[in-house]
């Protein structure tokens, strides 16, 4: 396996860096559709790189900042529930819901604790047998088969008070939403986490059906060039397809053990996205024979969800119709320390990302 340091080397990025400006010869506009690319983009500093006629625009890929408000509301009003106890990923807490957020409601007395993953909610609830333990699952398809597993061992093992409340999504059908949208795009830089999973020919459909190219890329600047010098070629040369740069980790066919488990527990659902609102068949839940751990099915409860605060533009910046600059609260009002809208809370969000490397657009 080569070595980290092959993929942050200078001399190739200034090589990748001049090979891209010298081919560059129309405009260009790609999307990322994943929060750590994003994230990588501006650490590494990869539009300073590249030359004024490429722009890249984020778009849906962090999971947090996709979570609807109506999802953030329910797992309050569990917590609330003196019988149970919300286990979460911790870039859950601080995500806004209406009025409250998960860390408020801590704060203020309620057990909700923070996990690392689906087994450590497990154990926790096996060692609560007189409490509900409620699992928040978030995630796109990278974290979905994980939780798969998860449901076996919790039916192998016969645990009777642990439930999931699934948020999980799926990203193709809002990267279609965004193209039917009319976004100008001329190409994605695909998530490489995701294709581990599914394989690059998940988004074969983007390529066939709208002449929009793929590159499947890993997190390292070298990646990221290299995809973008890849994506412009298919621009160029007007042939646009599915292509994998993420090698070292992505194949055609990606992981079929983790395919396999994510289908035996999930089948398809409409789903709630921030900023999109309901897009078919973008989510996951869990199938019949296991909706006994289904915890809106087995608790269902009803809550009045407000949208946003109607001057966040989270909504526009994960549809990549603005930028986080183009949001008056950004960098004032809303902060890190103190998010206003969910893409200012997560570390993968493009306003977090934007504050953190004080990008400049």
């Amino acid at each position: 396996m080569r070595h980290i340091d092959e993929y942050r080397d200078k001399d190739l990025i200034r090589k990748l860096s001049d090979l891209i400006k010298r081919v560059s010869n129309l405009d260009y506009t790609f999307m990322e559709v994943c929060g750590g690319h994003t994230a990588a983009i501006h650490r590494f500093g990869i539009p300073s790189l590249l030359p004024e006629n490429i722009r890249l625009i984020s778009g849906p890929g962090c999971p947090v900042c996709v979570t609807h408000n109506s999802f953030i509301d329910k797992a309050i009003t569990y917590s609330k529930m003196d019988d149970i106890i919300v286990t979460t990923f911790g870039d859950l807490l601080r995500v806004p819901g209406t009025g409250s957020s998960l860390e408020k409601e801590k704060a203020m007395g309620a057990d909700i604790r923070i996990v690392f993953s689906g087994p450590e909610a497990l154990d926790i609830a096996k060692s609560n047998s007189d409490k509900k333990v409620i699992f928040l699952g978030i995630g796109f398809e990278t974290t979905a088969p994980g939780i798969a597993v998860t449901i076996k061992e919790v039916e192998k093992a016969g645990t009777e008070n642990f439930y999931l409340l699934s948020a999980h999504k799926v990203m193709p059908p809002a990267m279609e939403v965004i193209i039917k949208e009319g976004v100008k795009l001329n190409g994605f830089i695909c998530p490489g986490h995701v294709a581990a999973i599914t394989g690059s020919e998940y988004f074969n459909f983007i390529s066939t059906k709208y002449n929009i190219g793929c590159v499947i890329t890993g997190f390292e600047p070298v990646d990221i060039l290299h995809s973008i010098y890849m994506l412009v070629n298919q621009v160029n040369s007007s042939s646009p397809k599915t292509e994998i740069q993420y090698s070292r980790a992505v194949s055609k066919g990606g992981n079929v053990i983790a395919q396999k488990n994510m289908n035996d527990i999930f089948i398809p659902c409409n789903e709630y996205w921030r900023g999109f609102g309901e897009i078919a068949s973008s989510g996951l839940k869990l199938r019949r024979e296991y909706e006994r751990f289904d915890a809106g099915k087995m608790m269902p409860i009803k809550v009045n969800f407000q949208e946003d605060n109607e001057l966040c533009i989270c909504g526009d910046i994960l549809r990549g119709l603005k930028t986080p600059h183009e949001c008056s609260l950004f960098a004032t009002a809303c902060v890190p320390e103190n998010p206003v809208g969910a893409c200012m809370v997560s570390i993968e969000g493009a306003c977090n990302t934007f504050y953190k490397y004080r990008v400049n657009e």
